[in-house]
């Protein structure tokens, strides 16, 4: 094997260059040299003569540094020192560079990639990329819109027929799964939790959602669609609500539900798939909202008050009459909280970020576990 452009560079002290002609790696792997090196040694603040001396019976030892038949050897420009570790250029050897985590490749754009066939690595590098796109790769499947109805100001409920997709169905067992789902002529999915409880998409073959409709957003795109539009989806994800870590009833009868504008979505399918709350003694759901104009489900309140579930709604900005809590969820659950055993409470959030971490801080200063305090994200 045929090596050109060999250059060393040993330490901060020396280092060694050799004139371009072809060497040959010998069977133990080490650069056998038709021409004598050239060791040129440079002052360095951090280097000492006996520093030195051990770089040189190290290199001596690797490398044949006397050759008496040799002619001498022509004079040669050094390579300045790049850095102070040992770095070794040898053009035509496959040596793997060091490649970045498939978490960053998997977040970079194609055109920051700047992949390129034209060598080994790059031909390395580009397999790895595209297969860490592919493990991204979701399955989606088309399936067509029941219904799509306003539930309050800003608020929809979209039903979608998945009746003969059973893998669909299937997916869905806790209340708190979401799916990714893409409009037509938009590649971008949208993220909605289920709002139907899973027995109820089990028996009806349909996933219901409460979308909000922004501006811009593909949620308005959704909400402006007709019904029989196909839309595509993917099986429901995540792990939803573990409601295993507040059960059994009877060691945790305090359980305080936290929900803002259309999070309020996957606690419809939680209060509805039942999780005894008419076995526990202080069950209360703070639902806020900007006023009731925009409060989803107050239709259901009443149902939800008889399974055991106290509603407390919390308006900004209420109107005129409005006799009941008043401002943020947080501040009102701060004012009423009578948490009277932390050990037997537990905690069920969803909706803003502020209001989830203020909450938290609320209930952790007292005493509530944090492993009680259950998201679906």
């Amino acid at each position: 094997m045929y090596i050109d452009n060999l250059s060393i560079n040993l330490s901060p002290s020396y280092n060694i260059s050799y004139p371009p002609r072809p060497r040959i790696l010998d069977s133990t792997g080490i650069a056998t040299c038709q021409r004598n090196p050239i060791i040129n040694f440079q002052s360095c603040p951090s280097s000492t003569p006996h520093h030195q001396q051990q770089h040189h019976h190290h290199v001596s030892r690797r490398f044949s540094l006397e050759s008496k038949n040799s002619p001498e050897p022509k004079k040669m420009k050094t390579m300045p020192i790049v850095n102070p570790t040992t770095t070794l250029s040898i053009p035509h050897a496959h040596i793997s560079p060091t490649l970045p985590p498939m978490s960053t490749l998997r977040r970079l754009p194609f055109h920051h990639l700047k992949l390129s066939t034209t060598n080994h690595h790059n031909r390395r590098f580009s397999s790895l990329a595209v297969a860490a796109v592919r493990q991204d790769t979701t399955t989606y499947t088309p399936a067509p819109l029941t219904s799509i109805e306003q539930a309050a100001d800003q608020l929809f409920h979209v039903t979608i027929d998945v009746s003969d997709f059973p893998n669909l169905i299937d997916s869905y067992t806790n209340p708190g799964q979401y799916v990714q789902l893409k409009v037509p002529d938009v590649d971008k999915p949208s993220f909605l939790a289920i709002a139907s409880p899973p027995k109820l998409t089990l028996s009806s073959g349909t996933f219901e959602f409460l979308v909000k409709s922004v501006e811009g957003s593909i949620a308005e795109v959704l909400c402006g669609l007709k019904k029989g539009v196909v839309v595509e989806l993917t099986q429901a994800m995540g792990k939803g609500f573990d409601i295993d870590r507040i059960n059994p009833p009877q060691d945790f009868n305090s359980v305080f539900i936290f929900a803002t504008g259309s999070g309020i979505s996957p606690i419809r399918s939680l209060i509805e798939s039942g999780f005894s709350a008419d076995k526990r003694s202080d069950v209360r759901l703070y639902y806020g909202a900007r006023n009731l104009t925009r409060m989803a489900y107050q239709d259901r309140f009443k149902d939800w008050e008889s399974s055991g579930v106290k509603i407390v709604p919390v308006l900004s900005q209420p109107e005129d009459g409005w006799t009941g809590e008043k401002g943020y969820v947080q501040a009102a659950f701060a004012k009423a909280k009578q948490i009277s055993n932390p050990a037997a409470t537990g905690v069920v959030l969803c909706g803003q970020k502020q209001m989830a971490e203020e909450i938290t801080s609320i209930l952790l200063a007292d005493g509530v576990s944090n492993e009680k305090i259950i998201k679906n994200f």
